[in-house]
């Protein structure tokens, strides 16, 4: 395990090759208003959105004992809450001394960041929850293995939860802005349709272009992590199952209105070319246990799977100037041009960002301590710019990577597939009102916060939400319209409640900078 100033030695590295990227994109205006279009009419005093889109955490995983972690080890930073801190719905009483499942809840230490990554297919998901029941998730989703890190429980692994001596920066968000307790993944599965639910509501409508639906695609449904198709995709897994989406998302809408918009992500600049003219993206990064893993991960990008919003050779922006706005880039770049739109003054109006893989919070290759420098950096760098004082930053996640969470959520989108096993072989309800199969949801609980002069102050939402939610109050601040064709977009909760919009931004206040290392306030910032 690194120690602290590893961690931050690492972090001064990104910055710098962060920094290498931004000069190579272009010269770098001073003022945020030089170059900067007038911002389009929005609904709220919210001018720009940023989605922080991390990986593979369950609510339970991160918040189970929120606002109180156990300030019982040395060297783990201490975690005191604010007087008055609202609970949130997680493990007390009978869910931690006599819980329902093989093996009960436990607390992982700091030391314990990097864990096996657990199983979280659409089918074996539905299977622990056990219509209803949440008691069978060491069984159908826990792995451990020789090998694995799983710190002696096996399989129990998967009852495993952090508190706030080593998820210290998320819970000093949720302490300072909100957060909810009642939001959820828009269907089971993993990684990519959860990408896909956050950009368009919608799973249905994939074609296959290469490899075996099973396990990937079910009634024209995304169950799985099918890549995207390599005519989409140059740095594509070309040996993996592959397909294409049709229909509208996100991009189409903004597009349609003139509204700047971009999705970064970590290792989409090219490393290099393939002997047959293609991109390969090859950069790695460590995480703090020494394990190598590729920045970009394709099933993780969404807009890669539409054609119309695709970057199939992955093309930077023709400047910085440039970035938000179409052109040969279609709105597809590398996260360093993001802080390069941000140090220019040239922002987009609503930015998704993708972590290089290590710091993206997904067990197996990446852990909760890469992912906070990541989420602290960025949200330093953001509070610290004039964008503030007009911007909603929403940390969500794709999948809860199959970790424990006891909230079953309500079944919005039925489905009948053989795929399907919440409530028996086949069966998640009866089908339901939504015409498209394979959509079974909602599923996990995940966590969900907002970050903003505007979001309210030590709040917890209990509303129900889900990843569309998020595509929902994009469309709404814009008058962008809806998705369409069942998009569950019609039907996700809004997220308002989350902000007060009566409180005055005022000129960046509200800030909260955090050390990326620990997670605690920097005082005197």
């Amino acid at each position: 395990m690194k120690s602290s100033a590893d961690i931050r030695s690492a972090a001064k590295r990104l910055c710098a090759s962060l920094s290498i990227a931004v000069i190579a994109l272009g010269p770098v205006p001073l003022r945020a208003d030089d170059h900067q279009a007038p911002p389009a009419a929005t609904a709220t005093p919210i001018q720009h959105v940023v989605i922080i889109f991390q990986e593979n955490v369950s609510f339970d995983h991160y918040f189970a004992t929120y606002p109180n972690a156990a300030n019982d080890a040395a060297g783990e930073p201490p975690f005191t809450p604010a007087s008055g801190t609202p609970s949130v719905n997680g493990l007390s009483g009978p869910l931690l001394t006599d819980n329902p499942n093989a093996q009960p809840p436990f607390r992982l230490t700091r030391t314990q960041a990097v864990t096996c990554d657990q199983d979280h297919g659409y089918t074996d998901e539905q299977r622990a929850f056990n219509n209803g029941l949440m008691n069978l998730f060491v069984e159908s989703v826990g792995v451990g293995a020789p090998g694995c890190a799983d710190f002696g429980h096996g399989k129990g692994l998967v009852m495993g939860y952090y508190d706030g001596n080593t998820t210290t920066a998320i819970w000093n968000y949720a302490q300072h802005f909100a957060m909810s307790d009642n939001s959820y993944g828009t269907t089971f599965g993993p990684s990519t349709p959860g990408a896909l639910n956050l950009v368009s509501g919608q799973t249905h409508g994939a074609t296959l272009t290469q490899g075996n639906a099973n396990n990937n695609v079910a009634a024209g449904s995304v169950i799985g992590d099918p890549r995207p198709s390599l005519a989409l995709d140059d740095c594509t897994i070309r040996t993996a199952a592959q397909i294409t989406m049709t229909g509208t998302n996100v991009g189409d809408l903004l597009n349609a209105k003139g509204i700047a918009w971009g999705w970064f992500q970590g290792g989409f600049q090219p490393s290099g070319h393939n002997p047959d003219g293609t991109a390969l993206c090859a950069t790695a990064h460590a995480n703090v246990a020494g394990a190598s893993t590729a920045d970009y991960i394709p099933h993780h990008a969404p807009f890669q799977y539409y054609p119309q919003t695709a970057n199939p050779h992955h093309l930077p922006p023709v400047s910085v100037a440039a970035i938000g706005h179409t052109d040969q880039a279609n709105h597809q770049y590398d996260i360093a041009a993001f802080f390069a739109a941000l140090n220019a003054g040239n922002l987009p109006a609503v930015s998704y960002l993708k972590a290089p893989a290590f710091e993206d919070g997904h067990a197996g290759y990446s852990d909760p301590l890469d992912e906070q420098t990541f989420l602290v950096n960025t949200i330093n760098a953001i509070m610290r710019s004039p964008f503030w004082k007009s911007t909603a930053i929403f940390i969500s996640y794709d999948d809860s990577d199959g970790w424990y969470d006891h909230q079953m959520g309500p079944i919005m989108t039925q489905s009948t597939t053989s795929a399907d096993f919440l409530s028996g072989a086949g069966a998640c309800g009866n089908g339901g009102a939504f015409p498209f199969q394979g959509r079974c949801g909602y599923g996990p609980r995940l966590p969900l916060l907002a970050i903003s002069p505007f979001a309210k102050s030590n709040f917890v939402d209990h509303g129900v939400s889900d990843q569309s939610s998020i595509l929902r109050f994009i469309e709404d601040n814009w008058n962008l319209g809806r998705i369409g064709n069942s998009s569950t977009d019609a039907i996700a909760g809004s997220l308002m409640s989350m902000f007060d919009f009566g409180r005055e931004g005022g000129d960046n206040s509200r800030t909260l900078i955090l050390d990326p290392a620990t997670g605690t306030p920097v005082h005197g910032h």
